[in-house]
């Protein structure tokens, strides 16, 4: 008894040692999450729920057509303005051309309208003549008759003459003002039957262009799925071009992280790509206004007995560095850590002012419009110029 009860109290030191270090440590431990927390953590917020993404241009037929040629396939870069798929132009080439004749037949038809209208005008005053003729004839006639120089027949065939000559005024000045209205205030290139032609040739014009479908950005293709010899529907998507240096970073941080976001706050980016050793900078570009489970196909119905609240995500959008994207490209959907730094709060929540200028833009399609409006102007120029050659030399 004596022996176990000498080792009991010789072994509470060691123990009691090891107790105060668990202790200390844990102490420590505290602490530096305290100090961390103050120092840190509150002023950051970070999530590894965040991906990269992007405008995906679809390339997609505006007319129907038999593809002939394909331009570019699967991580081909290619050029705004580069073809990328071709079709068969025949049938947009014989309408084209149909539209062009329709167009010259329409502004020599409206000249000889103008030209009616001269023609009636001076018939009008021939008819004017005529009848100050048969007034003055008819007048001395009368005046005969009173005198007994003439018989009385002779005198109704002067009144008879003078009505038809009255009448056949009456008739071409209604001619020449139901001619009249067709021009009046236009000159035949605003006429409406050539406008109206110029349309059609306008369209003929655009599906013939449309046959050539080109790249209306700069980037890099992705999903094609169209072959030689397929025949497409408008609409149809045939292949999509990327423009990865115009690419952002979807981050989906939980409700509770977004107390203290705002849109400016700069952000530390790194990429499971290149891993640590490839840091982005960025910024707060905005926050979402709803919640994923808000805009998803399904919205969960949270009006039932089994319901179970869990913590819901916002997505932020975050613009990257043009230049570090420059030197180390991403992809579309590549998975992304972002950490944002809180310290600046003096940005909005949500943005104050709309965009005063187009987000996203391609003009390649005005480029063939204005194409088919200098065909246009050259094929009324030409008829119109036919008109002035033979005016000159008649």
């Amino acid at each position: 008894m004596s022996t176990a009860t000498q080792e009991t109290p010789n072994g509470n030191p060691k123990r009691k040692r090891w107790l105060l270090i668990l202790l200390a440590v844990v102490i420590l431990a505290g602490l530096a999450s305290v100090v961390w927390e103050l120092l840190y953590g509150r002023w950051h917020e970070d999530t590894d729920d965040a991906y990269v993404n992007g405008n995906v241009v679809q390339i997609t037929p505006q007319i129907t057509g038999t593809v002939v040629s394909i331009g570019a396939d699967d991580g081909d870069l290619v050029r705004k303005g580069q073809v990328l798929v071709k079709f068969d132009p025949s049938d947009a080439d014989i309408a084209l051309q149909q539209a062009e004749a329709n167009l010259a037949r329409t502004v020599r038809q409206v000249r000889g309208l103008f030209s009616n209208v001269d023609g009636y005008r001076a018939d009008v005053a021939a008819k004017k003549v005529a009848l100050a003729k048969a007034e003055a004839d008819f007048k001395r006639r009368q005046n005969l008759a009173n005198d007994g120089a003439i018989s009385q027949e002779e005198l109704a065939h002067a009144r008879d003459a003078l009505d038809t000559a009255r009448s056949s005024l009456t008739s071409s000045e209604q001619q020449l003002d139901t001619n009249r209205a067709l021009v009046d205030d236009t000159v035949i290139a605003s006429h409406p039957d050539v406008k109206a032609a110029a349309a059609k040739l306008r369209q003929a014009y655009l599906d013939d262009a449309r046959a050539v479908i080109i790249a209306p950005v700069t980037g890099y293709v992705a999903k094609r799925t169209v072959q030689v010899g397929q025949r497409v529907q408008p609409g149809a998507a045939l292949m999509a071009v990327i423009p990865l240096d115009q690419v952002w970073i979807d981050a989906n941080f939980k409700e509770t992280q977004l107390k203290h976001m705002r849109i400016g706050q700069p952000v530390e980016i790194r990429s499971d790509l290149y891993g640590s050793e490839v840091k982005y900078s960025g910024t707060v570009d905005s926050l979402g206004v709803g919640t994923g489970s808000a805009f998803s196909l399904l919205p969960a119905q949270n009006a039932t007995g089994n319901w179970i609240k869990i913590v819901q995500r916002v997505p932020v959008r975050i613009r990257i560095n043009p230049e570090e994207l420059a030197k180390n490209p991403l992809r579309i959907g590549l998975s992304m850590d972002v950490n944002v730094s809180l310290h600046d709060q003096s940005g909005p929540a949500l943005a104050q002012q709309s965009p005063h200028e187009a987000v996203f833009s391609t003009d390649v399609y005005q480029e063939q419009l204005a194409s088919a409006d200098q065909l246009i102007e050259k094929l009324i120029q030409a008829n119109l110029a036919d008109a002035n050659h033979s005016t000159a030399q008649r």
